[in-house]
């Protein structure tokens, strides 16, 4: 695999889910991500690690984790195998 798979499952107003399949990938060092929505993602198959802000998180099968809205946060390491297979549901701030 090339670059990470990205499917939507499902959108409906403010609210998105989507499948993510990546392998070894990871967020560019100075290209953190910085979202206007929230995000809680889970991963299914694999391993992982996300940053965010001043915290690593290490993601097994079964790992959670909430983002919320505009916070910096990175990939650090996905498992290639097994490949990281995630769901994440992104959804607007309550005041929003």
């Amino acid at each position: 695999m090339s670059g990470e798979k990205f499917d939507v499952l499902m959108q409906e107003n403010a609210i998105k889910i989507e499948r993510i399949v990546s392998a070894g990938h990871v967020t560019p060092e100075n290209e953190p991500y910085i979202q206007d929505t929230h995000e809680w993602v889970i991963l299914v198959k694999g391993q992982a690690e996300i940053q965010m802000e001043d915290q690593k998180h290490e993601l097994r099968e079964g790992d959670y984790l909430f983002i919320p809205a505009k916070t910096e946060h990175r990939v650090t390491f996905t498992s290639k195998n097994p490949e990281c297979v995630w769901l994440a549901m992104h959804f607007a701030p309550n005041n929003e």
